[in-house]
């Protein structure tokens, strides 16, 4: 029997209810208790999905069908990763070229054809790029001459990302300085003496990277990401909120030092992973920010503007998120916890205003095995649609067709939306207590394909969501409990 929770902050219609969208969101928020202030959670209006699929869109071979199915899927962002030791001179070199670092026509004439042709490849389909510009750097530009990530030059940093803004500004308009800069694998050091370090090499990036896309022509209006900052905090990683505060010259305190100027940011950038992937995880430190904490967040990026460290209300822009599943039994959770996962948190970025962005991280697992048996380890990350071999997950169509259920006193109470819609389509929601599948009620879908509705509570009930395309494809999505 399913333990069925009164909520103190109400309850859902009884019987069923369709709830025309805007009417339906703010109620939906306030009985979902996602830790955000029910008069604040209205969704994000022009809130992006971004998609990041690494290993096939970077590949000759595989980009063209990649980028077909992220658009079938209803995507029209997609982010990559541009490491500066890929995409320079002589990386391997403890001298630096030469030649002028600001012009891109001045570096090797292949330097630059993978990231054209994924650029021209995606326009040519009307997605977005943004490119997150990250070490590890060239050699020669950085203090160990051997590691790419220990104190990389922040000089040489601004020439090589004027020569990326030269290249492609008139194509790519979002732009991220540095991947999870308080993280040892892409920069170094992450403390000094017992006190973080990486805070003041990552500012120092940052200004030089910023001025040199807003200073080349047209770049005045792009739009700059801070932090694209790791969830977590160890001894050798320094945790998200500390980094945003050392970074923008802030005590503990919020006590800006006056010695530095205001940081111009278009919004911050975040990895909002959970433990376990699970999206109601909150740690105890408090400095931590995972998905089921960006109220933490939200409260830093707030302060730091009263503060007068930023702008106010400066947006989040979840650039890389996804949820670990089986056969990492270390890190994942089952398939079908991984649907309900993805969906929860999908949501919970939704309904807070202040995000732009939620993303995908890849479309299939990494599946780097080390060991076997009991000492079996995955090396990468299994956060994918599909599994290693190509196969689909659950994920894959709860990415399509996305549905959270919540237990609301009596009441379960659903939120969903049909990805690949682009304007107001039909879906029907089924539901199965142990009878099989039965057509519960067709809906009609609102803005961004969005649609939401509540049910009486019924005893071990699972629901999912059929739509059926024009072309009379039907796609059906996986079965999803209440939570």
């Amino acid at each position: 029997m399913t333990r069925r929770r009164r909520h103190r902050n109400g309850t859902a219609p009884q019987g069923f209810q369709p709830l025309m969208l805007r009417r339906f969101l703010f109620p939906l928020t306030c009985l979902l208790a996602l830790a955000l202030p029910c008069a604040a959670a209205e969704a994000a209006p022009d809130q992006v999905m971004t998609f990041e699929a690494p290993a096939e869109l970077l590949d000759d071979g595989t980009r063209d069908r990649t980028l077909q199915e992220i658009q079938d899927l209803g995507v029209k962002r997609i982010r990559a990763l541009v490491y500066w030791s890929q995409f320079t001179a002589r990386s391997t070199s403890d001298r630096a070229p030469r030649f002028d670092l600001r012009d891109p026509d001045a570096y090797p004439a292949d330097t630059w054809g993978v990231l054209d042709r994924l650029v021209t490849a995606a326009g040519a389909r009307d997605i977005e790029v943004m490119f997150t510009l990250t070490g590890p750097g060239p050699d020669w530009a950085t203090k160990k001459r051997n590691d790419g990530i220990t104190r990389p030059s922040a000089r040489q940093y601004g020439r090589w990302v004027t020569a990326m803004a030269r290249r492609f500004g008139d194509r790519v308009h979002l732009w991220s300085i540095w991947n999870e800069p308080n993280h040892p694998r892409f920069l170094g050091p992450q403390y000094k003496n017992g006190q973080p370090a990486s805070p003041s090499v990552y500012r120092a990036l940052y200004l030089a990277g910023e001025k040199a896309i807003h200073g080349v022509p047209g770049g005045g209006r792009d739009k700059v990401l801070f932090g694209e900052t790791a969830p977590v905090g160890t001894s050798t990683l320094v945790e998200p909120l500390v980094f945003l505060r050392r970074a923008l010259c802030l005590s503990e305190s919020y006590k800006r030092n006056q010695d530095c100027n205001k940081v111009r940011m278009e919004g911050f950038a975040h990895h909002a992973y959970a433990r376990k992937g699970n999206p109601f995880f909150r740690s105890t430190k408090q400095d931590e920010v995972s998905i089921g904490t960006l109220d933490r967040l939200t409260k830093a990026l707030d302060r730091a503007a009263k503060a007068g460290a930023i702008k106010r209300k400066r947006p989040i822009y979840l650039t890389e998120f996804g949820v670990q599943s089986y056969p990492d039994r270390i890190a994942g959770v089952s398939l079908a916890k991984q649907a309900e996962y993805l969906a929860i948190s999908e949501h919970i970025a939704y309904v807070n205003r202040r995000v732009k962005a939620f993303s995908q991280y890849l479309m299939r697992d990494d599946g780097k095995v080390f060991g076997q048996g009991k000492t079996e380890r995955y090396g990468g990350f299994e956060t994918g649609l599909r599994r290693a071999n190509g196969k689909r997950k659950p994920a894959y169509t709860a990415f399509m067709l996305p549905l959270r259920v919540s237990e609301a006193g009596n009441s379960h109470v659903l939120w969903g939306r049909v990805r690949p819609a682009t304007e107001p389509v039909d879906v029907t929601i089924q539901r199965d207590t142990g009878d099989g599948w039965k057509r519960l009620t067709t809906t009609r879908t609102g803005a961004g394909g969005v649609f939401g509705l509540g049910t009486r509570a019924r005893d071990d009930a699972r629901y999912r969501v059929r739509w059926t395309r024009a072309d009379g494809a039907t796609s059906t999505g996986p079965p999803i409990r209440p939570y």
